[in-house]
């Protein structure tokens, strides 16, 4: 279907319930059928049934998350896999006397449940805002009479009058309306105001962008009044519905749910070698000294300070983030961020400025004409009452500031109405009075029976009337909002002008108005494409528009999909859709959830940027959400990550950011899972053969403890520039494969040093124990500098200078401790200075077969790494 259009077809009916009128009811059946439905007329309820109808659907208020206990909600973040083996490994360091360690442990993973129950804290508070951003109250016909009553205490059947200004209270259908224009852009995203009429609709099908005879809560009025008679009132509102997905709890984001799945594999790792040292060990040891060895070497294979160099890297992030006009809200985000490998985006207010903007003023050919400016900037200046956005628009083009009013003097005017769709003055300039009209261009060449080109007037045939209309629908197909100007010199002066003064007027050209897109977009599009990011737009405004806009980012249009085609479509479809189709128009809140679903059930991680009350739930849904500081407050707080500055810029710069702090937890992941991984399966093997422990287990406890020191700075390293390229992502296969690939290395060496022991050295217990004591801590250390980078030789990549100051000490201090006093409390041994000589030899190779096994272990995985 690329480069195609899917043609639009009916869509489903709106959802049901205790306020059960059906959509085709709703905006099909004539107003006294309505009425008749709902039980009710056109002189309002009595306060009586008012009361009555408040006990069966209950108050016009959205959901509201049910909070459960503090303690309940905090105590269940705890049941993560990592959580609970950590936990453990805490209370093995405490049985051990290792104060320290089990404190570290237990610091850590409360700093880690303290952030995620904070965060989910956050989704009470969006709910919370999108119930203020409702108006409190509204103007109802109540047993005969107008009254102002609470928002909260409309029900079903209600008359409510609205003007311009108002915000409506409930989802309503218009039974009277005099020139009502509804801006409803926070829930379809429509860039421009929507006509409002009372008629019945004809054509089945409408989606919400196009119920022109139906008002939804929270929108607003921007001129005209209107009767409507309310229909629906809190949950089964729009913006009900919208709520209701608020307070839900969020799918699991993409690194939390790499992170269980992280978890998992520990564990398995863990209880399978605890399982094979204790049975081993309890052939030649008693049962009790076995399980201690048992559990003190799962202790170490345990990586307890994940949840800090998770915490110290994603701060640290977040703070670079900051500098560059990110605020990230979820810390957590980050992660996903540099992860996500689609990008789905609102057009209006994200890629563009939602601001009406006036971009041409051309003739009947299309040529750039300052007469066409000046006729309507007159028009608009001097028409009185609310101006509309497109008055506003023309009004703040920067050509109309060298205007020089001062020899213009208005005269009269012709309102604007729906009836005629145009606005008349009379203003008279140097003793000549001009009646000058813009409007619908179609009902304004209705008034024109002449049309002025270069200065020149020509007679408006049938033909140059065609060509007229040709121009008209050639801007509109351009996703412009089009207007027809025209004027006439009047010869006759009289003291007011009326309707029938709009005749014989001459056609002079168009204005056309756009919502621009942001200065900054083009770029920042192209910056996405080259970090490996593809952008799909999901927008309620209609093909034109967005296909406009599209073309001026210079996006290219693989295909555009409409809301009503996806409303009838099965999930497997749209999951094949998804992967065509980069453009998505007229869709509902709910269709933009069903979207981003369907990208990450196909495996992406989507993020999702939007600005509108009806972004809200696509931004809880994606695995990060990302809004814009002029956002409105709901969006603000449903996302995750909020872009400060205007400029969208900041986003790949975010992404790279999150690239970073994504590929530094890699880095203490897969040493964890490799050369530490390979030194406890070192232990346990020679726990087979050996008549004593290969190391006590409060030894084990140091090493791993002063390992855990080494890799406290990873948060501070550099990232190499070609990783941050492409998205990066949990991947527990992959990281299977790297620690059954480089595990083993550590383990030769280690059963290298073993028989340097027995044989060569004839080691005793304890001489044994200290050399591999400063053999394993040595190599798992120093390896960081091999697995911290793709490149090979590693050094090649800086790292930094904390990091090389960390690890380097840490192997001073394995090498001097059993020379002090502190290694008898230890029992270790000085070992004979032969042995150095040899573990220089043996970290030395150790590296040099680390590099050559990770080269090949990356050529051959480097798809799925």
């Amino acid at each position: 279907m690329k480069g195609n259009t899917v043609k639009r077809e009916n869509v489903n009916e709106v959802s049901s319930g205790a306020q059960s009128i059906s959509t085709e009811e709703i905006l099909y059946l004539p107003v006294d059928d309505i009425l008749s439905r709902l039980n009710t007329s056109q002189a309002g309820l009595t306060s009586d049934e008012v009361r009555k109808r408040l006990e069966i659907y209950g108050p016009n208020e959205i959901a509201k998350r049910k909070k459960r206990a503090t303690i309940i909600g905090f105590l269940s973040l705890f049941r993560n896999p990592l959580v609970i083996i950590l936990l453990i490994a805490g209370m093995v360091s405490i049985f051990y006397g290792e104060m320290i360690n089990a404190v570290i442990i237990f610091l850590m993973v409360l700093l880690s449940v303290v952030l995620t129950f904070y965060q989910e804290a956050k989704a009470e508070k969006a709910a919370e805002t999108l119930k203020e951003k409702v108006t409190t109250t509204a103007t109802v016909l109540r047993d005969g009479v107008k009254q102002e009553v609470k928002l909260s205490e409309i029900v079903p059947g209600e008359i409510t009058h609205l003007s311009a200004g108002d915000i409506v209270p409930a989802d309503a259908r218009v039974i009277n309306a005099k020139d009502l224009s509804v801006d409803q852009s926070a829930l379809t995203g429509e860039s421009f105001p929507v006509e409002k009429t009372a008629a019945p609709m004809k054509e089945k099908g409408a989606t919400i962008t196009e119920c022109n005879n139906c008002l939804f809560m929270g929108t607003s009025i921007v001129s005209g009044t209107a009767t409507a008679v309310v229909i629906r009132t809190g949950n089964f509102t729009e913006y009900g519905k919208i709520a209701k997905k608020l307070v839900t709890r969020p799918p699991e984001p993409e690194f939390e749910r790499g992170l269980r799945k992280f978890g998992y594999l520990i564990m398995e790792v863990t209880f399978l070698l605890v399982l094979f040292v204790f049975f081993i060990n309890a052939l030649k040891r008693s049962v009790l000294e076995s399980i201690l060895f048992a559990v003190a070497l799962a202790v170490g294979l345990t990586p307890e300070l994940l949840p800090m160099i998770l915490t110290v890297n994603l701060s640290k992030g977040a703070l670079a983030m900051s500098k560059k006009g990110v605020i990230v809200k979820r810390l957590a985000s980050i992660q996903d961020f540099g992860s996500m490998d689609v990008l789905c985006a609102d057009k209006t207010g994200t890629l563009t400025e939602n601001k009406i903007t006036l971009v041409l003023h051309v003739d009947v050919e299309g040529n750039d004409d300052e007469k066409v400016l000046l006729h309507s900037f007159l028009n608009s200046y001097y028409q009185t009452g609310l101006k509309s956005l497109l008055d506003e628009a023309i009004l703040k083009h920067e050509d109309v500031k060298d205007i020089d009013l001062k020899g213009y003097n208005k005269i009269d005017e012709v309102p604007f109405d729906f009836v005629r769709k145009r606005v008349s003055v009379v203003v008279e300039h140097e003793g000549q009075r001009f009646l000058m009209a813009k409007g619908a261009p179609e009902e304004i060449i209705k008034v024109c029976s002449r049309y002025e080109l270069a200065d020149k007037t020509f007679d408006l045939t049938s033909e140059s009337k065609k060509k007229i209309e040709q121009k008209y629908y050639e801007l509109s197909s351009k996703g412009f909002r089009v207007l027809g100007v025209s004027y006439k010199k009047i010869g006759e002066e009289k003291l007011s002008y009326s309707v029938n003064d709009e005749s014989d007027m001459v056609f002079l050209g168009f204005v056309a108005f756009i919502d621009p897109p942001k200065e900054t977009a083009r770029e920042s599009l192209k910056l996405l494409r080259n970090v490996g990011i593809e952008l799909k737009i999901i927008t309620g405004d209609n093909e034109l528009v967005t296909r406009n806009t599209c073309e001026r980012l210079g996006f290219e249009i693989k295909g555009i999909v409409f809301g009503d085609v996806i409303a009838q479509m099965q999930d497997d479809a749209l999951a094949r859709i998804v992967e065509e189709a980069n453009i998505f128009v007229r869709v509902t809140p709910a269709q933009k959830n069903r979207i981003i679903t369907a990208l990450k059930s196909n495996g992406h991680v989507v993020g999702f940027l939007g600005d509108g009350i009806n972004d809200a739930p696509s931004l809880k849904t994606s695995d990060v959400g990302i809004s814009v500081a002029n956002a409105v407050d709901v969006a603000k707080e449903s996302a995750d990550i909020i872009l400060s500055r205007t400029s969208l810029r900041v986003l790949e710069e975010g992404v790279l950011e999150g690239r970073k702090t994504f590929g530094n937890t890699m880095k203490y992941v897969m040493m964890g899972t490799s050369s530490n991984f390979g030194n406890m399966f070192s232990c346990a093997l020679a726990s087979s053969f050996l008549k004593f422990l290969p190391m006590l287990p409060i030894q084990i406890l140091l090493n791993n403890f002063l390992y855990d020191v080494s890799e406290l700075t990873i948060p501070t390293d550099n990232v190499d520039s070609e990783y941050v390229e492409k998205p990066k992502r949990w991947d527990i296969s992959f990281i299977r494969k790297f620690m059954i690939a480089l595990g083993p290395i550590s383990s030769i060496f280690d059963l290298l040093t073993f028989f340097v022991m027995l044989v060569v050295f004839k080691a005793s217990e304890p001489l044994f124990q200290t050399a591999w004591f400063i053999e394993s801590l040595a190599t798992q250390t120093l390896v960081i500098f091999a697995i911290r980078t793709r490149k090979t030789p590693f050094y090649k990549s800086r790292p930094s200078r904390f990091l090389i100051f960390t690890t380097l000490s840490v192997v001073v201090v394995a090498l001097i401790v059993p020379l002090t006093p502190l290694g008898a409390l230890f029992k270790f041994v000085e070992p004979p200075l032969v042995f150095f000589i040899i573990l220089l030899g043996f970290i030395g190779a150790y590296l040099v077969l680390v590099e050559i096994v990770k080269k090949w272990f990356y050529e051959r995985y480097a798809a799925s790494s």
